[in-house]
């Protein structure tokens, strides 16, 4: 059904948002996991191509492609469907690393597949690419303080300096998770990941 190809490559993307003032958000945990995915794998996510930044590397003989959609977090699946059409990749093989306000800061939840769950990004991935059958690695930024306050006011809201220490050690478990998938496998990765937290 795929090319040979499609045994070897994963795609693990970061969701968020593009741009500098969007950086240290709740919404960019994604994004900042991928970084420092990247930094582990000794990579650079900065190919500009199926309207995203991606990388291609190597994880013990495994072919990794990391993705960063810069189509801002609503139409991320068009990013994700491109480089994922392009390269052959099913999307049991695709994880994707993104912000859930259902859990605490540094807080994390390894899923093999769902619904989005109220999460744009997640909603566009299953539209784009017609499945949810694909891993997730969900990272904890705390529910809105009060249920009045704006979601999307939320979401692009900054953390605390404590927040910020709980989260320093979820991103790093994050980008860990999500190898530990493609070595592994889901079940594995929950076992030592899920809920974990400093």
């Amino acid at each position: 059904m795929f090319k040979k190809a499609s045994n070897e490559s994963w795609l693990i993307v970061g969701l968020g948002n593009p741009g500098r003032e969007y950086e240290k958000t709740r919404h960019n945990c994604g994004f900042r996991a991928l970084d420092l995915l990247a930094d582990a794998l000794n990579c650079k996510v900065d190919k500009l191509k199926f309207q995203g930044l991606y990388a291609q590397t190597n994880y013990k003989g495994t072919k990794v492609f990391l993705l960063k959609p810069q189509t801002y977090m609503n139409l991320s699946g068009r990013s994700v469907l491109q480089l994922s059409a392009y390269f052959n990749i099913p999307p049991q093989r695709i994880i994707v690393m993104f912000d859930d306000i259902s859990l605490e800061p540094g807080r994390l939840r390894i899923r093999p597949n769902g619904s989005a769950g109220g999460h744009n990004g997640i909603k566009s991935i299953i539209q784009e690419v017609g499945s949810q059958e694909f891993p997730r690695v969900k990272i904890g930024v705390g529910a809105k303080p009060n249920p009045n306050y704006d979601l999307a006011d939320w979401v692009l809201s900054t953390f605390s300096a404590n927040e910020e220490k709980a989260l320093a050690v979820a991103l790093d478990n994050a980008a860990k998770a999500a190898l530990a998938i493609i070595e592994s496998g889901v079940p594995e990765a929950s076992n030592r990941f899920n809920g974990s937290h400093p």
